[in-house]
């Protein structure tokens, strides 16, 4: 019930749209201009960029007549706004260094109006800039220290302890060493003990780091016979700083303890200053931050406004429901004195306008497929709704299995919580859940649930067809599907050639449909599902349209044909691949059965129908995707469109409305897709 009123709605909105000159879940975009006062381009600027819907065009190309084209030109900047501008931008990289030395903190937003402040930041930035740097240089030298005392630490803290358990005399020597394991200490422990004369001690305590530590206590005498001992067994003396070498063992170990402790109180210290300095200072300099890039992204979109002696003239494209606002906007903020004004678009303006995608909440997750195509242009459609639509139905009719779709479905909700900031990742479950539930849909129509077990064990009856025995008639199942959906791309690429005023193109996808019928027509005729009168017809009904088809399409109109049929055939793969799966399944069943064991025969039939699972998934998926952009999506998506990009506050975000593709204006058609395997 999901499927249809989903599939309801998008229809309904289709038509609508339709109605409305709108491309399918393209959003409507309107051609406006700015005009007013030039002496107001600046705040006008300000406010477009607040609002943040219009798409600045550059070119006046298709926006001014040719009667005016003499008076209208690019804006110029003045020597004022040149050096405005070099002032601003070297304002702002030494704010963005001032910002690098600051910690990434969320700085409070600040309560003072940015442009009386500026004299004052640019008063104390140059000492501020200074004194963050000194910190800075200060914290990464102390970083710095501590990574090198770093390796020394978790020796230190080990032998510390023992340390702790002797008595310390100064006619001692003490010997530390790493030890890999309790072998190892056995080892030196008896070649220790085959030293003559030997007054040593040897203690070991495990580190933090799996490894153990060891303290070598020794008369001097013969701490030397035991650190050749040590070389020669391979197991070294732990090697201290060669500035510290002259001091003591103890000495050593105090010294670097301090060191380190010393070392974290300054950086500590510093933090806490760079902290303060941005709590205290921050929030000013944000703002100031703020105003200075907006005074930047002012001054260099006026590059792409035109004037006149005395006015001002802003040209671009925007979402066609966010033209009043904006309109009533200038209209409360400049009482008229700045106006917006639609202008009509025209035939030449359709591969201008820049492309706006949007889909339900339903289709999101689907866009991640779309992406991997360019931007479809004005007059074509988004792909989106297709592949929502129909990826879900193929991996069904594919995978085709109650068991498998149920056990997908409860990992994908079991896995729902994991990774919740990857998108990717959650909008990959998403799809998953909606394709588990075809499978299990088809899984029941099919009468499968982990292959013949539900039939054997169950009593589940196929309710549609049993694809195990009725291989033939699976294949012509297959094939009607791609009949389907490879006309309905044609009747699509039919519309959008319309659209277009492309006569010629509309024809040769209008005469494709009405030959792929004839010839289906006269195939089923043939095989004898047709009475054998109506053989005739159809070949006279082929044989005079081919020359209608050979004027409008060309020499390569019957070649498109033939691709178009091969498409078609290229949908039994559903039937194939659906078979290997069902097969895959009732083997493990099988396998599972000659055990003789239930426990083994559950482990054997479990690894075996995961393996399925898995390779049904992907195999599932691969061979949707491929049946899409292959056969499907070439017949009428028209790529090559422009990617809507707002004069906004925030450039990285170009659009609130979901955006896919790139600016491609040689990619015209979706051509050069792999050949049918």
């Amino acid at each position: 019930m999901i499927y249809y009123r989903i599939l309801y709605e998008y229809f309904c909105r289709t038509s609508c749209q339709q109605k409305s000159g709108e491309s399918t879940v393209i959003v409507k975009m309107s051609k406006v201009e700015i005009v007013g006062p030039r002496k107001l381009l600046g705040e006008t600027l300000s406010l477009v960029r607040k609002k943040g819907n219009l798409h600045i065009e550059p070119s006046a190309v298709g926006f001014v007549d040719d009667i005016h084209k003499p008076v209208v030109h690019a804006l110029l900047p003045d020597e004022k706004s040149l050096f405005e501008k070099i002032f601003l931008e070297e304002f702002e990289t030494k704010m963005n260094n001032l910002f690098a030395c600051l910690p990434d903190e969320i700085i409070r937003e600040s309560f003072l109006a940015p442009r009386p402040i500026i004299d004052t930041v640019s008063r104390t930035l140059d000492r501020h800039l200074a004194l963050c740097r000194s910190l800075c240089e200060k914290r990464d030298a102390l970083q710095q220290d501590l990574l090198d005392l770093s390796r020394y630490k978790s020796f230190l803290a080990t032998v510390s302890t023992l340390l702790d358990k002797i008595q310390l005399t100064p006619d001692l020597d003490y010997i530390g060493i790493t030890l890999k394991n309790e072998k190892s200490v056995d080892v030196l422990r008896d070649s220790l003990n085959c030293l003559d004369d030997a007054s040593c001690e040897l203690l070991t305590v495990p580190s933090e780091d799996g490894t153990l530590v060891g303290l070598i206590a020794a008369t001097k005498d013969i701490s030397a016979t035991i650190r050749s001992l040590l070389s020669q067994k391979q197991m070294p003396e732990f090697t201290f700083p060669e500035s510290i070498k002259n001091m003591t063992f103890v000495r050593k170990v105090e010294y670097l303890q301090k060191k380190i402790q010393e070392s974290e109180a300054a950086l500590q210290a510093v933090d806490a200053e760079l902290a303060e300095f941005t709590k205290r200072w921050g929030p000013m300099y944000k703002a100031a931050l703020d105003w200075v890039r907006e005074q930047l992204s002012v001054i260099q979109a006026s590059a792409f406004s035109f004037e006149t002696t005395m006015c001002f003239f802003i040209y671009g494209w925007m979402p066609a429901e966010k033209v009043a606002s904006l309109s009533a906007s200038l209209q409360k903020n400049f009482a008229g004195s700045v106006v917006l004004e639609e202008i009509a678009i025209h035939t030449e303006d359709l591969e201008r306008i820049p492309v706006v995608l949007q889909n339900p909440q339903y289709f999101k997750p689907f866009e991640n497929f779309t992406r991997l195509l360019p931007l479809p242009s004005y007059t074509s459609f988004d792909p989106t709704p297709f592949i929502g639509l129909f990826f879900p139905l193929f991996f069904g009719l594919i995978l085709g299995d109650a068991g498998y779709g149920l056990i997908i479905l409860i990992l994908s909700i079991l896995t729902r919580r994991v990774a919740r900031e990857n998108h990717l990742f959650q909008d990959a479950i998403s799809i998953l859940k909606v394709c588990s539930l075809y499978a299990i849909i088809f899984g029941i129509l099919y009468g499968e649930f982990f292959g013949d077990f539900g039939h054997t064990m169950l009593g589940m009856k196929p309710l549609f067809i049993d694809r195990r025995k009725s291989i033939i008639p699976m294949l012509y199942f297959a094939m009607a599907i791609g009949l389907a959906h490879v006309t309905l791309g044609l009747a699509m690429g039919f519309v959008s050639a319309l659209r277009r005023h492309t006569k010629k193109e509309a024809m040769v996808k209008l005469l494709n449909i009405i030959f792929i019928f004839l010839i289906v027509g006269l195939i089923i005729t043939f095989i004898g599902f047709f009475p054998e009168l109506l053989m005739r017809p159809l070949i006279i009904s082929i044989l005079v349209l081919c020359p209608l088809l050979l004027f409008s399409g060309g020499l390569l109109a019957p070649l498109e044909l033939l691709k178009n049929i091969g498409n078609i055939i290229s949908y039994a793969r559903i039937m194939a691949i659906g078979l290997t799966s069902v097969l895959l399944a009732n083997v493990a069943n099988q396998l599972s059965g000659l055990t003789g064991d239930i426990i083994l025969g559950l482990i054997v039939g479990g690894i075996i129908h995961l393996i399925g699972i898995t390779i049904g998934v992907f195999s599932s998926s691969i061979h949707s995707l491929r049946l899409h952009y292959v056969e499907f999506f070439d017949k009428f998506i028209e790529l090559g469109g422009r990617k809507y990009r707002p004069f906004s506050s925030n450039q990285k975000k170009e659009s609130t409305i979901n955006l896919s593709g790139t600016d491609n204006k040689q990619h015209k058609k979706l051509k050069g897709t792999p050949s049918q395997s």
